[in-house]
């Protein structure tokens, strides 16, 4: 699994103005809730790079609620509407399967850079901030997904 990074050691100006994003939100909460953000209007230059993502508890299962455009374009399918669980490449124990669940249980973010296996060979990493949302201080119930696409001359 991709180890876990630190804020401070973000490659991406995505991955950075969104974490910063979710934090003006949060405010003295652990997180947000989805009821707080207003992308569209508030961060409209990033929104081609969100994905937002459903939690469900039990079964613990992860739905691709919207994909930016950015996403879209830059890997092999659209997910909008799947499960995670279904997709063969991100289901359990895949490391993308085990940082989201790694959010939902710690209520924290998480930061994460795995390679890059999608159609364009340009890219060697994706960058990830994964940043819980919640109705409650114990309830993660979404996930908003900052991604990027690293270069492979992008150091």
């Amino acid at each position: 699994m991709p180890a876990a990074l630190a804020f401070s050691d973000l490659r991406s100006a995505v991955t950075r103005a969104g974490t910063e994003y979710w934090l003006s939100k949060k405010g003295d909460r652990p997180f947000p809730s989805r009821q707080d953000l207003d992308p569209l209007l508030e961060i409209p230059e990033l929104c081609t790079n969100i994905v937002l993502v459903e939690v469900q508890q039990a079964p613990l299962d992860f739905r691709y609620r919207l994909i930016g455009s950015r996403v879209r374009l830059n890997m092999r399918a659209n997910w909008t509407g799947q499960w995670m669980s279904a997709i063969p490449i991100q289901c359990a124990p895949n490391p993308i399967w085990r940082h989201h669940e790694w959010v939902m249980e710690n209520r924290e973010p998480r930061f994460f850079r795995p390679a890059y296996v999608g159609p364009y060979k340009d890219f060697k990493f994706i960058e990830s901030a994964l940043l819980p949302l919640g109705p409650d201080p114990e309830t993660v119930n979404m996930m908003m997904v900052f991604v990027d696409f690293l270069s492979k001359t992008r150091r």
